[in-house]
């Protein structure tokens, strides 16, 4: 039986990203049939990303005790970790890690991370890129009708500033 993978949503239905399978594919949910995204080696905790040619290595996760490391060159990436209960949570330095979604029934702490690498940090990512750009319109658009006010009281001194000095 699948794993079903769950991303929070605060105030609103948590939505469905996609699914875990008991062989450790992971496939995101999509009108039509799902996107197979990677996989997961259960005996070893590493994480493949699905690639045109050979997959590409994205991760690990321990076994033990579900901490979920992303690759790099050079020491691996702490990401974020799973709960015996299947919540899987994004790591924040110097503060609580953020709640992002669930696992159910989790398995293993493999079939968890590997939902947390593959399907909920790039859904969260993608939601964080859509609030930072959002921001950055709603501050260049505060920025223009500041400079469009400066412009129109700049003309509005320049209209009467020859009237002023006929008066004196």
């Amino acid at each position: 039986m699948s794993s079903k993978v769950w991303r929070h949503k605060p105030l609103s239905p948590d939505e469905l990203l996609g699914r875990v399978e008991p062989d450790g594919r992971v496939y995101a949910s999509e009108l039509g049939p799902d996107q197979y995204v990677g996989r997961v080696e259960l005996d070893s905790g590493q994480i493949w990303e699905a690639r045109f040619g050979p997959d590409k290595l994205i991760g690990r996760v321990t076994l033990d005790s579900g901490k979920v490391y992303r690759a790099q060159f050079g020491p691996d990436d702490y990401v974020g970790r799973a709960d015996d209960d299947g919540k899987l949570y994004r790591h924040k330095p110097l503060a609580a890690d953020d709640y992002l979604g669930h696992v159910e029934p989790m398995p293993s702490f493999g079939h968890a991370g590997a939902a947390l690498l593959l399907l909920l940090l790039p859904a969260w990512e993608a939601v964080q890129a859509e609030h930072k750009a959002a921001e950055e319109k709603a501050a260049a658009e505060k920025a223009a009708a500041r400079q469009a006010k400066k412009d129109v009281q700049a003309a509005q001194d320049a209209a009467d500033a020859p009237t002023r000095t006929r008066k004196a």
